[in-house]
């Protein structure tokens, strides 16, 4: 075991964020540590790694292992090159690389005993050298800055003339290269492009240490984690399987637990109605018995009710109007920045109804497409055109849409003038903006704020075209899926960047891929797209041979129109077993359905008999209250053994009723 995690506690502000937190890390587990934003994922990570102290529990490191986190904000500061910046993170392996070219030369130079020392020292260090992997470290450096998005030009560049994405990125490698035994990494694809993050995949999954990341990124997890942690309402439940294998498992322990509390308020509900009745049977043992009862509902451990689902945004994307069926075709689209050509004679259409991923490396044009065919940016040639009543609204990644001297409450109403106060505070708290949330600027929101913000005008335009540039961007994972829905269920158009992998599974039909300055189509979703990528690769002619006609540079690799069956037949034995099980569950339902019946008979015919006797002893009180009978003692004792004997088979009764009950 590396990591041993003890019932971690901690509080801000008399606010608890984690509570009795426990779990452990096994040597090669890739763990993933999952919750919605707040939860406290962040502050659980800097404690484990000393920046911050708990207020009880403990995190215990197994004696000489190591730990190295890439946080969130981490950056590199030097005026070092990036190639430079990382090879001073093996120092030691440069180091004694060095030393055995020292050793060599003063080797050479020696004779005797002391050459025989020498060479004696030099193995010993040299087998050193080798066993850190001293001969492959350089080109070790050199690939992963690679697979992390940098080629060999801006492995010379100054750090300091980095932006911060590319900062994060240096950090990355310069994590990785290091090895330590456990990698813990807070969000570290945010800043990669979908070859980068497949990279990154690939290592992590073959790293030899442990690794615990914090992600969002659904597809990313699915490739690399063996082990979820989720923090939910300040607890922690660990998983055993990737992030499909936890969503299945959630889903049926939330199940589980919402009938377990439905249960027993159906058992709470019954003894009450029991006690109830007891109490109105209003004999002494009756009583006794309803006392005793009360004993032992309370007694109860009552069970907490399970969140509902819905205890997060409400989207509902609908379009105001129906538009033609030709959405927007774009015709010959070009743009360069100074001597930098993005892409050349690009050419696309959207049918009504379509959900188009465009995906791309960073840095190939995506959003600058975007804001093209959202009027923001001109072209330098080419042509785009609205189909018949097309209604169009974008969602900005950067959100510069919403103003940032504005409140949340004047960002919608300016907007929107026909909604009144009420409509607008219940847009904002659909979107989780309660109280006087609605009053805080625009300038002081986070970046998932500004998302759901985003979303929200969204929403309110009822547009029936949708140009979305990643907006899953600072959306937990409860978010995401509630955006995925609305989008399949959105009966308009939709074009979108996105690296979420799992995002555009969920919701394309079609992938457009920028890469080399032209598109390629893809029919199908991701992992279609990827499978097709892989089968391509090293193939470049034929990932544009079928140009599509007219001379559109969008060539289009369909997906697969094969009819297969897949279904297959029982026969024989396997058959008849089955059948055989199924004529036992039947007649089991059946004795069972038999046997409630019986039961439901006798409770009502018990109760139609204490009922009757109940009634009859109030009319032979009465009776006995008669002037003719007063004065007659044995008429008087004849009412009385009346009266004696229902109460003996009420009492017999009651002790049978509750037992049916």
């Amino acid at each position: 075991m590396i990591l041993s995690v003890q019932n971690i506690s901690k509080q801000f502000n008399d606010i608890t964020i984690l509570k009795e937190i426990s779990f452990h890390i096994e040597d090669h587990d890739k763990c993933a540590l999952i919750g919605i934003n707040g939860a406290g994922k962040t502050t659980l990570l800097r404690i484990i790694t000393g920046a911050l102290e708990s207020d009880s529990g403990q995190s215990v490191l197994s004696s000489g292992k190591t730990i190295g986190y890439l946080s969130q904000e981490e950056t590199v500061d030097s005026e070092n090159t990036i190639y430079e910046e990382l090879l001073s993170a093996r120092s030691d392996l440069v180091s004694m690389e060095e030393r055995l070219r020292d050793m060599e030369q003063e080797m050479a130079l020696r004779s005797d005993d002391a050459l025989t020392k020498l060479m004696e020292d030099y193995e010993k260090l040299s087998h050193s050298f080798d066993l850190l992997g001293g001969h492959s470290f350089r080109s070790e450096i050199i690939g992963t800055l690679k697979g992390l998005g940098f080629d060999e030009e801006e492995m010379k560049r100054s750090i300091s003339t980095l932006s911060g994405g590319q900062k994060t990125r240096v950090a990355l490698t310069r994590l990785l290269i290091t090895k330590p035994d456990l990698i813990i990494l807070d969000e570290p694809t945010n800043h990669l492009d979908l070859n980068a993050t497949a990279f990154l995949e690939n290592m992590l999954i073959n790293y030899r240490g442990a690794v615990l990341v914090v992600s969002h990124d659904r597809y990313f997890l699915d490739k690399v984690a063996n082990k979820v942690i989720e923090i939910e309402n300040t607890r922690s439940t660990v998983f055993q399987g990737n992030y499909s294998d936890y969503a299945l498992k959630k889903e049926a322990l939330r199940i589980e637990r919402m009938n377990a509390w439905y249960k027993q308020q159906a058992v709470i509900e019954h003894e009450e109605a029991v006690i109830k009745k007891l109490r109105e049977f209003n004999r002494e043992k009756s009583i006794k018995r309803a006392e005793s009862r009360v004993k032992k509902l309370n007694k109860i451990e009552r069970l907490e009710k399970p969140a509902e689902l819905n205890d997060a945004m409400n989207l509902s994307l609908m379009p105001k109007v129906t538009s033609g069926n030709d959405v927007i075709s774009v015709t010959e689209l070009s743009k360069r920045f100074d001597s930098l050509s993005l892409f050349e004679d690009l050419s696309f259409e959207l049918k009504r109804g379509e959900h188009v991923a465009l995906i791309g490396d960073n840095g190939t044009g995506k959003t600058t497409i975007m804001k093209i065919l959202n009027g923001l940016l001109s072209p330098d040639s080419g042509e785009i055109r609205l189909g018949t009543n097309v209604d169009s609204a974008y969602y900005d990644q950067e959100h510069h849409v919403l103003h940032e001297d504005k409140t949340l409450f004047e960002e919608l109403q300016d907007e929107h003038p026909d909604m009144d106060n009420t409509a607008v505070r219940n847009t904002l708290a659909a979107f989780l903006f309660t109280g006087d949330d609605v009053f805080k600027k625009i300038s002081s929101l986070s970046g998932g704020e500004k998302g759901r913000v985003s979303l929200a005008k969204l929403m309110l335009s009822r547009a029936n075209l949708l140009f979305l540039d990643e907006p899953t961007n600072h959306l937990d994972i409860t978010s995401r899926e509630i955006l995925e829905d609305a989008i399949n269920a959105y009966e308009g158009t939709v074009l979108y960047v996105s690296h979420d992998r799992y995002f555009i599974n969920r919701t394309a039909s079609r992938i457009l891929e920028l890469s080399g300055n032209r598109l390629t189509e893809y029919l199908g979703d991701y992992d279609y797209y990827a499978e097709k990528k892989a089968l391509l690769k090293g193939s470049p002619d034929q990932a544009h041979s079928g140009a599509a006609p007219g001379g559109s540079s969008v060539s289009s690799i369909p997906g697969s129109t094969g009819s297969g069956n897949s279904s297959g037949q029982i026969s024989g034995g396997a058959g008849s077993a089955r059948e055989s099980v199924g004529a036992l569950d039947y007649k089991a339902q059946k004795e069972a359905a038999a046997i409630k019946r019986k039961r439901e008979n006798d409770l009502r015919k018990c109760e139609e008999r204490i009922s009757y006797l109940e009634e009859e002893n109030k009319k032979t009180e009465s009776e006995m209250t008669l002037p003719v009978n007063v004065s007659n003692s044995v008429r008087l004792q004849e009412l009385s053994a009346r009266i004696n004997a229902n109460n003996e088979e009420l009492e017999r009764l009651y002790e049978l009723w509750e037992t049916l009950a």
